[in-house]
């Protein structure tokens, strides 16, 4: 056993630490060395969107006390950020296990330090805390969730006082303070309840008020308030707002899978918690083909997330993926608002670097500025904050189930997303159609686009290491050929450079820094690597397309794209 982990474990034993803890360490220390080493071989990190991982003792592990650090180091960085100001913060938490404790905690720590808390009173999504924040001028905020990742998980997501995730200067700025937080003797624990203020009803309405002014076609919803819906929230927070969400924008014929329905950190009836997954999804598959539904809509346990459900063009029910949700999104509110005549010549929409090509080309096709920014909500955020009072946001999105709709809120939210996808079924419906119907009419009008995502994992000490040096073997021998079609483009974000292979021109990416790949080939493929930020992966994400003349042809062009990615895969021995 490594003599440095053994000494870090000891001083869990003889510190400060409460006898349960004590306890559990000493067990490790006597018959789980494996255990141990994972506990403790390093501490674990507060990256830019906060913290993350299993819970247990140590201090590789979510927990008290690593938690308690983390938000000590965060309020140490906002008074020095505000000093001799009030500072107020939000603090919301999910379903999962320890989740309330976890919040509870850092409300606590925050209270001891002079800050104002307002804790929500129980489960809420985490657009809510996005909203709250902005809607009581918060300073900044904490969600205790683990978003879609396994049970043994739980985590920590840190916000600024434009409620979105944290991003330069702040983000490296408050690692650096939590970093500084050598020990938990250094954490005020305890001694400010009377700065805790509990929150809950009054802004909940605030909120579905505003996901309510969402709305584009309120009339055809009135029309179709009987279309049927199914929605399961997988055992998390959705369940507080998705109904009164849906009830609000006038739909009656909602169901709910009900052994899904109720808040549970172990998620019994799944795996992973994840509507990305069609096994999760299979609870409310089966119901929605029972009562002949019209679309399914499930939500992970932040309420984040949206997987959905329709019947294709054969009237199978299928599971759509995150860029055709997205499609369908960008372009119903870019054609209903021009339809509707509020559409506004300053209009833009933004999406990322991984996401499909298809809504650059909707955007262009509809003379909407479209910005492509890094992968994750706190970049879509920034954007907006920078363009303020000069453009004006209408939706953004990513590949990963997400979707951002007006600029209330700044991160995703899958219960404003549920209600605008309820209406535009309901819009598609009143014309006799289906979405997947209309996602059809989409591919021939702006090229069919096909894209699909293998991950990678990688766990334990080495995992990381593995990773690395697979972005850096393709960082230093790019492949030349792709699936027999030439590789015409680099695009290193980690160097911010792009390079032409076939000319040699090389130009300077305008995005922060990041570690992400991208290969364009001479047939318009696009390859990404990314590792995760937040999982033990390393992500590769595929975009292929080409034309569809007509309706007919979908099933055929569909499996030519399907393979072309099939050889995309073996040709890069990533199968």
């Amino acid at each position: 056993m490594d003599t440095l982990i053994l000494e870090k474990a000891q001083s869990w034993v003889n510190g400060n630490y409460d006898a349960a803890t004590k306890k559990a360490v000493q067990q490790m220390i006597d018959n789980n060395p494996n255990e141990l080493m994972e506990s403790f071989y390093k501490n674990l990190e507060f990256g830019t969107g906060g913290l993350r991982g299993i819970m247990g003792v140590g201090t590789n592990r979510m927990n008290k006390y690593t938690v308690g650090m983390a938000t000590q180091g965060f309020a140490n960085y906002l008074k020095k950020t505000y000093p001799n100001q009030i500072i107020q913060v939000a603090i919301a938490h999910d379903s999962r296990n320890n989740s309330r404790f976890f919040a509870e905690t850092t409300a606590q720590v925050f209270a001891a330090n002079g800050i104002k808390v307002f804790l929500f009173e129980d489960l809420r999504p985490t657009p809510e805390l996005s909203f709250a924040i902005r809607n009581l001028q918060c300073n900044a905020g904490v969600v205790c969730t683990a978003s879609h990742n396994p049970k043994e998980y739980n985590g920590y997501k840190a916000y600024w006082n434009d409620g979105g995730q944290l991003v330069p200067p702040h983000d490296k700025n408050v690692i650096k303070e939590v970093e500084a937080i050598h020990s938990i003797d250094d954490v005020q624990w305890s001694g400010g309840n009377n700065n805790i203020t509990l929150i809950g009803a009054e802004m909940d309405q605030k909120y579905l008020n505003m996901v309510q002014s969402l709305s584009v076609y309120p009339e055809v919803i009135q029309q179709q308030k009987d279309l049927c819906i199914v929605y399961t929230p997988i055992h998390g927070s959705g369940i507080k707002l998705v109904p009164a969400a849906l009830a609000q924008f006038g739909f009656t014929n909602v169901h709910i899978v009900q052994e899904q329905a109720t808040p549970d950190g172990n998620f019994p009836t799944v795996a992973y918690p994840n509507p990305e997954e069609s096994e999760t999804m299979r609870l409310g598959l089966e119901k929605a083909k029972a009562i002949n539904a019209d679309i399914l809509l499930g939500t992970d346990p932040d309420a984040d997330r949206v997987g959905v459900g329709v019947k294709n063009h054969k009237g199978e029910w299928v599971l759509m993926n995150g860029n055709q949700t997205a499609v369908l999104a960008f372009a119903y509110l870019i054609e209903a608002r021009k339809r509707k005549g509020i559409a506004r010549p300053n209009d833009m929409v933004i999406t990322t670097i991984v996401t499909t090509e298809m809504i650059n080309e909707v955007a262009r096709q509809n003379n909407v500025a479209c910005y492509n920014v890094l992968t994750g909500f706190k970049w879509i955020a920034e954007l907006i904050k920078e363009k303020e009072g000069s453009e004006n946001y209408v939706i953004g999105g990513e590949e990963s189930f997400g979707l951002m709709i007006g600029n209330q809120i700044r991160d995703k939210d899958a219960i404003s997303a549920v209600a605008l996808l309820c209406e535009m079924a309901a819009y598609e419906k009143q014309q006799g159609k289906t979405l997947f119907d209309k996602l059809i009419e989409l591919y021939m009008q702006y090229g069919f686009y096909y894209e699909s995502l293998i991950s990678i994992t990688k766990k334990g000490m080495n995992g990381q290491k593995e990773i690395a040096a697979m972005m850096e073997a393709y960082r230093l021998n790019p492949p030349k050929v792709i699936n027999n079609s030439k590789v015409v483009q680099l695009l290193d974000y980690e160097l911010r450079k792009g390079t032409n292979l076939i000319t040699g021109e090389v130009w300077k990416i305008q995005l922060p820094k990041s570690n992400v790949l991208q290969f364009i080939t001479e047939d318009g493929s696009k390859i990404s690597a990314r590792p995760s930020g937040t999982e033990p992966k390393i992500k590769f994400y595929f975009s292929v397309h080409t034309q569809l003349s007509n309706q007919h042809e979908f099933d055929q062009k569909l499996e030519e794209l399907k393979q072309k990615i099939g050889g995309i895969i073996t040709s890069m021995q990533l199968e």
